[in-house]
């Protein structure tokens, strides 16, 4: 029975091409953007799932009080990992994973080449033995137990050495260290949150020996034994910290996040080493756009199945006069679908196999393929069938088989049965969830706009940070910026322990000496020429002086206007005040520019302050003007190399670090933007279809009228008006969901746009626009047809 249900699917298919054509390609597009989602939702939730002791391994978490915006960090004190070790039987292992100079690049000196390493970390011994990765040359249990030892992963080991064996080769580090290599690992996976490409011990560094409970800048790691009860560790914690932190620094608390939550759960976690952040609510936001979009997929299918059913009537009607029972023909239009939706996820799979390339150039993920072939896609490709199957197939199944023969046989063309009620409502549905799709990727494109375009309160374009952290002596710094003031593309330099858009110190500002209350605070060590290579506002007062006297102690402090309005006081009376800012007792201001935005747009400015303090200077920032971006760049690296060619040439400019901070952002508008541009078109194949369908069921009507006297426009507005107005009422259905949904996901914003009408106006506009181009097609086709073979044919 089950081989001939099957047999009539195929003749059906053929018999009725065009149907047929529409279903499978629209079920087929739907399918094909619903496992590409699948794949990726799979991809961002096996983070992490490679390490075998996975359940027990946790990062601490620093949780700041409310006075401190309630911010939350990656990263916790040094004097931490020892004294929990010690203190806290539960854990098991313990280590701490600490960003090279606190994230800078790193200038390497290998094999006789200079290289630049942005993933250079330092760590405890422990941490081969919590995440326990794959070693090639030496041993992970005794490879980071000496100082001055570091490991290399594969792809580092072969760009540095080649094939060779590197064990027991030397590297320095920003022309200060000398590294001893004691191990090589496989590099970490791309669905790791680990990235680093060097690994060194964590006793080759100061804070080994000196911990502290006052600077927060360091990953810990605990692998809890079996018993363990993390609610119990993180008391524990607590009362670490209550025993080595006096109550008035107390301005934390310490938490533990699972491993496996770091990846998906961490996007508003500050200070985190790894740049594979991914978010939770980005893969739900694409879970529903997947079931979205095979809803409406679904829709189509079901729509025309209800519209073709009409035709299937007197088949029905004999098939039941026959005999046939109610439950031989649900399995029979069950099978149908289901045979139907299985060509098209063959096809989808198809079509998803050609399109990975493009799609993982949008979302900027590398998709494994090894996925398609995976236990739980496997399954999760019969359930998608099976619900597809039993969405789309359960109308035609359960409305057609439960006539009497007679009444299948006399349902006809009328428009007001349930089935064409039915129809007519899944239309309005189906073009609902496409208006939300076009309203919501207007939104989207719309708030990366006005991010693109706001005013950041400085100016990135013609900057570039050039790393100077290789660099020891201050005389050879110096020279480097008189050789880049030389060049006439140059307007102004500076030399900056930071810039805007990467981390710099945090300390806390307070309001007097008195006071308990304090505001975080970013400074950032420059020298002079920070306000004109920015071009930042000044408020009040100056730059920082352009050279400050060896041995001089008092550091001059440059305030944007935030942090003096938590002081109380005017930008022209913070000038000369001492500063209580953890900058020494002789930090004054001189300065207060204007607020800037030196982090996302998603958090409000809080305070900063450019000082001439005691930090590293890292950075040397250069603003130009070229029309010859290349030559230009040639000409600074060729000045670099001039001056200190025992280091790398290593640069970043600032407007592709602000544009780097939204990129998870614009891959967002890109796959709603593409993706709703797919769901109107799955949208407009099930409206033509049911265009055509209708015309062909009002053929002799057509005819008539025709004869009668009526115009070729009359006939279009006859055929069309029916879909318009179930696209008026999709645009009032959708109109309220999709303000709803814009309205929450700007609430992510500090900065954002207003939803105005216009956005609703042109979505709308669009859709009708799309619907009455689709069915007037259809409508033309008939109205010019010749009413004498319309009339023949009855």
């Amino acid at each position: 029975m089950l081989k001939n249900f099957i047999k009539i699917s195929w003749r059906r298919i053929k018999a009725d091409k065009t149907f047929s054509f529409i279903n499978i390609l629209g079920l087929s597009i739907g399918l094909t953007i619903t496992i590409l989602l699948f794949l990726f939702v799979l991809q961002e939730r096996s983070f992490n799932t490679m390490y075998a002791q996975k359940d027990r391994i946790y990062r601490v978490i620093f949780n700041t009080s409310q006075e401190r915006d309630n911010e939350v960090w990656a990263t916790v004190p040094a004097a931490l990992k020892p004294a929990a070790a010690n203190e806290i039987p539960e854990i098991q292992k313990s280590a701490r994973l600490w960003d090279h100079d606190f994230g800078k690049t790193a200038s390497i000196e290998a094999n006789n080449q200079q290289f630049t390493e942005q993933k250079l970390y330092y760590a405890d011994a422990e941490f081969l033995d919590i995440f326990q990765p794959e070693f090639i040359y030496g041993n992970s249990k005794s490879a980071l137990v000496r100082p001055n030892t570091i490991v290399i992963s594969k792809s580092t080991a072969e760009k540095y050495f080649g094939n060779t064996n590197p064990l027991g080769q030397t590297i320095g580090i920003d022309n200060k260290k000398k590294m001893e290599i004691t191990g090589v690992y496989m590099d970490f996976p791309e669905n790791s949150s680990l990235d680093g490409n060097m690994i060194a011990s964590f006793n080759s560094v100061g804070f080994y020996n000196d911990p502290t409970w006052g600077n927060a800048s360091f990953e810990t790691y605990f692998l809890l034994n079996d018993q363990a009860n993390r609610t119990e560790v993180t008391k524990k914690m607590q009362q670490l910290v209550d025993a080595n932190v006096e109550k008035e620094h107390q301005w934390y608390t310490l938490s533990l996040q699972p491993l496996e939550k770091m990846h998906l759960y961490s996007a508003n976690i500050k200070s985190a080493f790894s740049s594979k952040t991914g978010s939770i609510e980005e893969v739900r936001n694409f879970s529903l756009l997947a079931i979205l979009i095979l809803l409406i997929a679904c829709i189509n299918y079901m729509n025309l199945a209800t519209a073709r059913s009409q035709k299937s009537t007197k088949d029905v009607g004999i098939n039941k006069t026959l005999g046939a029972s109610s439950k031989i023909l649900i399995l029979r239009f069950f099978t149908e679908t289901s045979f139907v939706t299985l060509l098209s996820i063959f096809l989808a799979l198809i079509f998803t196999v050609l399109a990975i390339p493009f799609f993982e150039s949008i979302v900027g993920v590398d998709l494994s393929t090894k996925f398609l072939w995976s236990p739980e896609f496997v399954i999760a490709l019969i359930a998608i069938w099976l619900i597809t199957t039993l969405i789309a197939g359960s109308f035609p199944a359960f409305h057609l088989s439960k006539f009497s023969p007679m009444e299948v046989i006399r349902s006809g063309t009328n428009k007001n049965s349930f089935t064409a009620v039915l129809r007519k409502g899944l239309v309005v549905v189906q073009f609902s969830a496409s208006v939300i799709l076009i309203i919501s990727a207007i939104v989207i494109y719309n708030q990366l706009e006005f991010m693109r375009n706001k005013n950041l309160g400085y100016n990135p374009d013609n900057t570039v940070a050039i790393s100077i952290a290789a660099v020891n002596s201050e005389n050879e710094k110096q020279t480097l910026l008189d050789e880049f003031e030389s060049l006439p593309e140059v307007s102004s330099t500076t030399m900056a322990q930071g810039f805007p858009g990467i981390s710099v110190s945090g300390r806390a500002l307070y309001r007097n000496m008195n006071s308990d209350e304090a505001m975080s605070l970013q400074t950032n060590r420059t020298t002079g020429g920070i306000v004109e290579t920015l071009q930042l506002e000044l408020l009040a007062g100056k730059d920082l002086p352009a050279t400050k006297q060896e041995g001089d102690s008092i550091v001059d402090v440059v305030l944007n206007k935030k942090a003096v309005e938590f002081l109380g006081i005017e930008p022209q009376e913070a000038i000369g005040k001492n500063l209580i800012a953890q900058l020494g007792p002789n930090a004054y201001v001189i300065g207060v520019v204007d607020d800037f935005n030196f982090s996302s747009l998603r958090s409000p400015i809080g305070g900063y302050a450019f000082n001439n303090g005691f930090e590293p200077l890292q950075y040397m920032l250069v603003r130009f003007e070229s029309d010859e971006l290349p030559v230009t760049l040639d000409k600074f690296q060729s000045k670099f190399t001039e001056v200190i060619p025992s280091s790398a040439f290593d640069y970043t400019f600032l407007d592709k670090n602000v544009e780097q901070m939204y990129a998870r952002d614009r891959r967002t508008a890109t796959v709603a933007i593409i993706f709703a541009g797919l769901a109107i078109f799955v949208a407009c194949l099930g409206l033509f279809g049911l265009a055509a369908f209708m015309a062909e069921q009002r053929t002799k009507e057509i005819g008539i009228r025709k004869i009668l006297g009526a115009s070729v426009t009359g006939i279009i507005g006859l055929l069309s008006k029916d879909f318009v107005k179930l696209v008026f009422i999709a645009l009032i259905i959708a109109f309220p969901l999709a303000y709803w949904l814009a309205y929450k996901w700007l609430q992510e914003f500090v900065y954002r746009i207003e939803i105005n009408w216009q956005i609703f106006l042109y979505a709308g506009l669009v859709a009708l626009l799309i619907a009455i181009t689709t069915v007037s097609f259809q409508a033309l086709k008939a109205a010019i047809s010749n009413p004498v073979n319309s009339l023949k044919n009855d």
